[in-house]
């Protein structure tokens, strides 16, 4: 029973000393590639197809009380254009082919967990139902802004 009790203790101990270590700003951004960075050594550019690096080109603005994408110029340019992504998909239900799903610039670690932030992530739509794997797709899409993202951007 006393180990058991100093079993808990140290991991609580180790629970509640986590956070400290994780704010350490001696780390650096450096330290961990973005998922742009870390997809291109997974998934090099290749012609014809766009870089995760150009789609994450984006930030987040504060406008009217929410969080919205403002993406550079470079992926505006992309509205409504037939374009190619490569990347993995994450399957938004248990179906073994998607009409809906998302596709990520790095690999999910679970079938339910987002591996990125929203600027390595696209949702899709597709037209018929695509089977999905552990491997790297490459995927023919029509690009498409939504209509408050063509605002937000074109007040800037």
């Amino acid at each position: 029973m006393k180990i058991l009790f100093r079993s808990i203790v140290a991991a609580a101990f180790a629970a509640l000393s986590l956070p400290a270590f994780a704010l350490d700003a001696s780390v650096g951004s450096s330290a961990l590639p973005s998922a742009s960075v870390l997809s291109a050594k997974l998934m090099p550019d290749r012609e014809g197809i766009v870089s995760w690096r150009t789609l994450a080109s984006v930030e987040s603005v504060i406008q009217g009380g929410k969080v919205l994408p403002r993406f550079r110029q470079s992926v505006l340019d992309l509205d409504r254009q037939q374009v190619k992504v490569q990347g993995f998909i994450l399957a938004l239900d248990t179906a073994l082919a998607q009409r809906h799903f998302l596709v990520t610039a790095v690999p999910p670690h679970c079938p339910y967990c987002l591996p990125a932030g929203p600027d390595a992530i696209v949702e899709v739509y597709a037209k018929k139902p695509v089977r999905y794997g552990p491997e790297a797709v490459v995927l023919p899409a029509s690009s498409r802004s939504s209509e408050t993202t063509r605002r937000v951007c074109s007040t800037n």
